[in-house]
């Protein structure tokens, strides 16, 4: 059997707006559950919910995780955000430059 192996994970969230989503972000990083969160400040999301078209302003979080930490890093990001339902859309990195890799590894715990 191969050993489980820690790989980067990039984890995709929607904010009301970027101030809530760096308020989430830097306890992210303060607690060394991310090593990085960046926020993308002006996002359009058109979606559906409870039976209504809603089109909505928002921020998008991206943060970078190792897979080994992923359920923590989960567990406390639904104790911070705000909605009623979380986006938590997590992807392996396919190639990750060691250098960084070795860098976002040394920075969570």
């Amino acid at each position: 059997m191969e050993a489980c192996v820690d790989r980067l994970v990039v984890v995709l969230t929607t904010v009301p707006n970027e101030t809530r989503g760096a308020e989430i972000g830097k306890v992210l990083v303060e607690e060394r559950l991310a090593a990085c969160v960046n926020i993308v400040p002006a996002i359009r999301s058109i979606y559906r919910w409870k039976g209504q078209v809603e089109d909505d302003s928002e921020a998008l979080m991206i943060a970078k995780v190792m897979s080994q930490g992923f359920e923590r890093y989960r567990k406390r990001l639904l104790e911070l955000h705000p909605y009623e339902v979380a986006e938590i859309v997590a992807l392996e990195a396919a190639a990750v430059n060691q250098a960084y890799l070795e860098w976002v590894a040394s920075s969570v715990t």
